[in-house]
């Protein structure tokens, strides 16, 4: 390696190595304060919040590494455009292109390490992740009830509560509870509804106390007569405080490093992938085809497929179609084409719903699939849009290439976003919306290239001022001739 070369790369990855650790610092903090009402208040030891940002750290990766080669090649190039280095190997014959080779191998390198990684430690760290996530919140029964929506403690109860406070959540308001019944499970049927309580319980005891305060206790009474059934008997009592004891055996004896059944697209690499897409296609086709052939079916026209068809004249409205029937009969006629109608609509509805899981599912994988080389093709597009921009705007250090990077970094990534939401609902192809951001980048980085090789800035100002006042001149001269 000639000492050009190492002289760029050894620049290049000091300052790689140290953006990237303040980056991931960053980032790593950030995610504390986005899971800190799941690890905090539990007593867990550091080596298990350790373990926690280690398996979480991987999933970073895609956000910290094409940030970090944006901005540490803004930084270089703009360091050696401002120091006049590369004015000193222009004057010796050496172009942007060769100053940039060893770069060149060393991004191609980390593209594709960044490929292995996306295909195999992310997803490894991802079930690992959401496995240990899953162990911590059992260890808190607090944790597990959410505000503004129904939460499951132990086998027999769902619990919903408006609001709740204290260092442990252990402070609840308007609490909503469905208790279950072993002797009926099909529905709920007693219902307790409480102003304020209380979650407690002794230090390593099995049992949780919840307290309840102010509320009313209902409960739907089962009689043997149908007739009195119907009025639907319940009972009712107040009570000033009223507690409740949930076995918390299973919460106590949780096991951090318990291997869940999880499952979801950022956990498989691009051979499951590739399957489990495959499979999905193929039992969502069979279940359309089986939904039409079963629309078909219920509408009776495959009864009349062997008979002849009967030409009828003139029956182009309600009143002639009805004509054609006894009036006696068109009461239960109408009551039954009704039924139909509402039957096979809410047949529609439901499947619907249905199918729109389904799409959404399995475009979550095929975007899952594209995003392990988006990666890799992503660092090479950052690099050759960061080296050519800080060579022509000529500024090194973190201040105006830090700005410009993340203000293109943060372009790039929401286009993503954006464009990924839309493909999971169907109104984009995963592939374009995967794809699009990058490939927004591609021309843009071939301009940038061409630019900078040609010492030619961002927009030539002069030029343009030139070409205007042309113009204009024109415009002058034929209004003069038409004068």
């Amino acid at each position: 390696m000639k000492i050009l070369d190492r002289y760029i790369l050894i620049s290049y990855l000091k300052t790689f190595f140290s953006v990237f650790i303040i980056l991931m610092f960053i980032f790593v903090l950030q995610t504390i304060w986005l899971y800190i009402n799941e690890l905090a208040g539990k007593d867990l030891d550091v080596w298990i919040i350790l373990k926690f940002l280690w398996f979480v750290s991987p999933r970073l990766i895609p956000l910290v590494l094409p940030l970090t080669i944006l901005v540490t090649s803004l930084m270089v190039f703009g360091s050696f455009a401002e120091n006049y280095e590369f004015a000193a190997m222009k004057s010796t014959g050496i172009s942007l292109q060769r100053a940039m080779r060893s770069l060149m191998v060393f991004i191609l390198f980390m593209s594709f390490v960044a490929f292995l990684f996306s295909n195999n430690v992310i997803p490894w760290s991802e079930y690992k992740w959401q496995n240990l996530r899953r162990n911590i919140a059992q260890m808190s029964p607090s944790m597990l009830i959410a505000e503004g929506q129904f939460s499951q403690i132990g086998d027999d109860y769902n619990i919903k509560i408006a609001e709740k406070s204290g260092d442990r959540g252990q402070f609840l308001k308007d609490i909503v509870i469905h208790k279950k019944d072993p002797n009926r499970p099909n529905g709920n049927f007693t219902v307790i509804i409480a102003n304020n309580g209380e979650l407690a319980s002794a230090k390593g005891s099995n049992t949780l106390s919840l307290i309840l305060k102010d509320g009313n206790y209902y409960d739907d009474v089962q009689v043997k007569d149908a007739i009195k059934q119907k009025r639907q008997p319940f009972a009712k009592s107040y009570f000033e405080e009223y507690a409740i004891n949930i076995d918390l055996t299973e919460f106590n004896n949780t096991d951090v490093d318990k291997e869940n059944e999880l499952s979801n697209q950022n956990m498989y690499n691009m051979s499951e992938l590739v399957v489990e897409i495959d499979s999905l296609s193929s039992s969502y086709s069979k279940d359309i085809r089986l939904f039409s052939e079963n629309m078909y079916y219920r509408s009776g026209i495959g009864k009349f497929k062997d008979q002849k068809r009967v030409d009828t004249i003139g029956i182009d409205t309600l009143e002639s179609i009805t004509a054609i029937f006894p009036q006696q009969r068109l009461p239960s006629l109408v009551d039954m084409a009704l039924n139909n109608v509402k039957g096979t609509l809410q047949s529609i509805k439901s499947k619907k719903s249905e199918f729109t899981i389904k799409t959404k599912r399995l475009n979550k994988f095929e975007i899952a699939l594209h995003d392990k080389y988006v990666l890799a093709i992503a660092c090479i597009a950052l690099f050759f849009v960061g080296a050519p921009l800080g060579a022509i705007i000529r500024k090194g250090g973190m201040g105006l290439p830090m700005v410009i990077a993340i203000v293109l970094f943060l372009s790039y990534h929401f286009i993503g976003i954006f464009a990924k939401n839309s493909a999971e609902d169907g109104t984009l192809h995963p592939f374009i919306a995967t794809w699009l951001s990058t490939a927004i980048l591609l021309p843009l980085s071939i301009w940038l290239t061409y630019r900078a090789t040609t010492d030619q800035g961002i927009m030539d100002i002069d030029s343009f001022t030139q070409r205007i006042s042309r113009l204009f001149k024109k415009k002058d001269k034929a209004s003069k001739k038409e004068d």
